[in-house]
């Protein structure tokens, strides 16, 4: 009696034994993946990146999963031909209705493989006019952390087509500051004064390659210095402050002026 309640067809090729068949074997599956799963995290994601080593994950578990389920099916002789078929239009469909979605999963995965950037980096997205640390590559977006603490999540389409600045790859970095200086003024000891200034006070600034000093414009009312300096990549926030503090001063002491905009307004009068 038992067996053939158990011989039993629901549907055309499948019997409830069939039905207990296929879930164990897709339980053996899921045991099987966790194992996978387990394994792969202690032997392998620690000496791969984070984002990386989540993304591998996934499709370990899920894809083994998959390849049972295909098997259970398989074994009890069910045509899934019409079922794949179906499922092939109606990815179809789901993929008109969710390009982007599709697109940012693409996307990352591609991010994942070429690398322009990782988790850690301080990065600039150039088209989005984002800059700060990128803190997650997730399937479908990654996030940056931004200079005041808050956090942006940009698209991976947009990530991986965007322009990137990278701030890492070079060990040195270098900033460019204008200092307007009195028409009346020396150009060459204003000059010397503030070069002396920067080796004598900013121990941020590299010696090599050495400051760069060049006149800029002769302005409205000044004759403006671009004073280049190159320093450590790490120290973007300590070098601009400190620089334009140390030639301030120095150039104040050197009593040389630093013009502020003057407009002369003229009656229309001779004054003779």
């Amino acid at each position: 009696m038992a067996l053939e309640i158990l011989d039993t067809q629901l549907m055309d090729g499948l019997t409830i034994w069939g039905l207990l068949v296929i879930g164990i074997i897709v339980s053996v599956g899921v045991i099987v993946a966790r194992i996978a799963r387990m394994i792969f995290k202690k032997k392998f994601a620690p000496n791969m990146p984070v984002h990386t080593a989540k993304t591998a994950n996934k499709l370990i578990y899920y894809g083994i999963i998959i390849i049972f389920l295909f098997a259970a099916t398989a074994s009890q002789g069910f045509d899934i031909g019409g079922l794949v078929v179906g499922a092939g239009f109606l990815g179809i469909v789901i993929g008109f209705a969710a390009q982007s979605v599709v697109s940012n999963m693409i996307s990352g995965i591609f991010m994942l493989i070429e690398k322009p950037v990782k988790q850690g980096d301080t990065v600039e997205v150039i088209d989005s006019n984002v800059t700060g640390k990128l803190i997650d590559i997730s399937t479908f977006s990654s996030k940056i952390q931004q200079f005041d603490g808050t956090v942006v999540r940009i698209p991976n389409e947009k990530m991986f087509t965007s322009n990137l600045r990278t701030f890492i790859l070079s060990e040195v970095r270098r900033s460019e500051v204008t200092v307007g200086i009195g028409y009346n003024e020396n150009i060459d000891k204003a000059i010397d004064v503030i070069k002396k200034a920067i080796q004598n006070n900013v121990v941020y600034v590299l010696m090599e390659p050495a400051p760069q000093f060049s006149i800029s414009e002769l302005a409205d009312n000044s004759v403006n210095i671009l004073i280049r300096v190159w320093y450590p990549r790490d120290d973007l926030l300590e070098v601009l402050p400190t620089l334009l503090k140390v030639i301030k001063n120095a150039l104040d002491e050197a009593e040389i002026e630093i013009p502020f905009p003057q407009r002369v307004v003229w009656d229309g009068k001779d004054s003779s």
